[in-house]
């Protein structure tokens, strides 16, 4: 039996280009969907509802993202604050927009890439191993005004050409790379994930199918270039239980356990479509395009490791009874769990399920895991010196991290790497707002953009500290 995370574990933290850079529109980078997304508590539904207009309306909308927390020209300082807590890993994103301002430019931006590499460059400075995300629900917003957006085949070469571009630039300096940021939203239609509105399963699925095979290319030219990166997959994890042992509701926990935590992974890691998603598209009617050597290209370039975000649980019931009490959750939620607790946003605590996460996810696939989400997005007040007590954040990611240490002692899970979100406050993505934070770093900005975007240490910055010192030993408080 092992003693507590392997040597040269990765801990970290993570963020996403479209929540923290800010400078939107500067430097030749083009706009994304998540430049036009409108920020406030009813973002997601907006979204849903295909309402919004594919432009920027400030009559109408306040887009928080626009300015972010300005990571575009202080991501000096908040590296140092990074190293300071003793990061080993930093998870970020590229925008696409940055690099290929239009997503199917001739040439790309050669400021976009500069900046990269002088970010990547300061991390490792300051020996910080960066993880870079390809796509983190920012697909320049020309691809969805021309091409319709994930369902539309040509996505497929512009994103490979993407993918070239910066796998070649930066190669070098990055060993670990993800390709689409929780691909399994696609599965019921985020706009974030595929860049469609109203679309159909039909058109779901395709554009999964799309993202699926732009993966393996990634994966394939990543390889190319050196056996020796580290390519994964990314999607949300959401352990599921049935209500009670109703045989109809531990049926229906299995089937929407299957088609959202297990398909993306299935097809990326095994490297083919299970026979559950064949026979699901045969009795819905989708019929995938899917072009000559695809699924040979599918098989050969599976990733070399599974990333997963994980917040809550989900409990399942098909009883009319149980529908009324409902839980909320990251992007999805369910019935309530009356064993669980939830945060101020209604997501339910379960740090056992977590360790679920990690046997379930291990036993299935026996590839090396990475956390690459998992956090307590909290409303943080701060005194009149900017002391911020976050204990309930700190008492959120102990309890995690201690079932983490059982699933790597007890199960044998290969756990490899741990990345908090949002390790320093940015704009939230299911609301567009900075109230809901999660960092171990305040900024100061309010959710209409107003602030001092100064930086002040939570106690939970300590904290964090202290756990990474001890190679996550020592959880106490400080």
């Amino acid at each position: 039996m092992s003693n507590g995370f392997k040597e040269g574990f990765l801990w970290g933290g993570a963020t996403a280009a479209n929540q923290l850079e800010g400078a939107y529109n500067i430097d030749g980078k083009g706009l994304t969907i998540a430049d036009i997304s409108p920020g406030g508590k009813q973002r997601m539904k907006l979204l849903a509802s295909g309402e919004f207009p594919l432009e920027i309306d400030h009559s109408k909308y306040i887009y928080p993202n626009h300015d972010g927390i300005d990571f575009y020209h202080l991501y000096k300082e908040d590296i140092a604050m990074f190293a300071e807590m003793g990061f080993k890993t930093f998870r970020m994103s590229i925008s696409w927009a940055r690099i290929f301002p239009n997503g199917n430019d001739a040439e790309p931006n050669e400021a976009g890439l500069a900046y990269y590499e002088n970010v990547i460059d300061e991390l490792l400075r300051h020996h910080i191993e960066p993880t870079i995300t390809m796509s983190h629900y920012e697909t320049p917003l020309n691809l969805v005004k021309e091409y319709g957006g994930w369902k539309n085949r040509k996505l497929i070469g512009l994103f490979e050409k993407y993918a070239q571009t910066i796998l070649e630039r930066f190669h070098t300096k990055v060993k670990y790379w993800m390709t689409f940021n929780e691909i399994n939203t696609g599965v019921f239609g985020s706009f974030f994930s595929t860049a469609m509105r109203g679309a159909t399963p039909q058109d779901n699925f395709q554009a999964l199918h799309n993202q699926f095979v732009a993966s393996s290319l990634a994966t394939k030219i990543a390889h190319e270039l050196n056996p020796e990166l580290q390519v994964g997959c990314m999607s949300i994890y959401a352990t599921m239980y049935a209500y009670d042992s109703d045989p109809k509701n531990i049926m229906a926990m299995e089937e929407k356990s299957r088609m959202f935590n297990y398909f993306c992974n299935d097809v990326q890691v095994r490297g083919e479509y299970p026979t559950y998603a064949l026979q699901f598209f045969k009795q819905q009617g989708i019929k995938l395009d899917i072009a000559e050597g695809e699924l040979d290209l599918l098989k050969a370039y599976t990733v070399d490791y599974l990333s997963f975000s994980y917040y809550m649980s989900a409990t399942v019931s098909v009883n009319p009874e149980h529908q009324g009490d409902t839980s909320q959750g990251n992007f999805f939620g369910g019935v309530k769990n009356p064993f669980l607790k939830a945060s101020e946003w209604g997501w339910e605590i379960d740090p056992v399920g977590l360790r679920l996460a990690l046997c379930n996810l291990y036993a299935r696939y026996g590839v090396p895991l990475y956390i690459s989400e998992n956090g307590l997005g909290a409303i943080d007040t701060p005194d009149a010196d900017f002391n911020i007590d976050d204990s309930y954040r700190i008492d959120y990611l102990r309890q995690h991290i201690a079932e983490m240490e059982k699933a790597v002692t007890i199960d044998g899970v290969d756990l490899f790497a741990y990345t908090p979100w949002g390790c320093i406050d940015l704009v939230s993505a299911s609301t567009g707002e900075m109230s809901k934070r999660y960092g171990f770093i305040y900024v100061d900005l309010d959710d209409e953009g107003h602030g001092t975007m100064n930086r002040y240490k939570k106690k939970s910055f300590d904290w964090y500290k202290q756990v990474i010192a001890t190679n996550g030993t020592n959880l106490s408080d400080i």
